[in-house]
């Protein structure tokens, strides 16, 4: 099972990015799959998640209005577009994949390696 994250980069406050992640070796859409985030020095937090058919998604209060996760199962694939960035969403993005039906925060079982954000002021 591998999770593939890309998309990050070096970005102005207020612009966008549409962070990727491709999965395989695993039954892709029997999966949830979320994106987390780490700052340094911070615990990594949750930001968002989607249910395996996509049916269903979640979003961290801080990211609301400005993230939106979405998946294409013919593709293994769940995107998640960042928009109106500010300094404070620099971080390293994860994705991860959870056949769990539990919360949305708690207890993935796959994790990516994480592809860096970066937002200048």
């Amino acid at each position: 099972e591998q999770l593939v994250e890309s998309g990050g980069g070096l970005v102005q406050a207020g612009g966008s990015l549409r962070l990727s992640c491709v999965a395989s070796g695993l039954s892709f859409d029997e999966y949830v799959i979320a994106w987390f985030r780490q700052a340094p020095g911070k615990e990594r937090e949750f930001v968002a998640a989607i249910s395996w058919s996509g049916g269903n998604r979640y979003y961290a209060d801080s990211v609301k209005g400005r993230f939106t996760i979405s998946r294409d199962n013919t593709k293994n694939t769940v995107n998640l577009q960042i928009n109106s960035l500010k300094p404070e969403d620099t971080a390293v993005y994860y994705c991860a994949a959870k056949f769990d039906v539990g919360p949305p925060q708690l207890r993935y079982d796959y994790w990516g390696q994480g592809t860096q954000v970066t937002v200048s002021s």
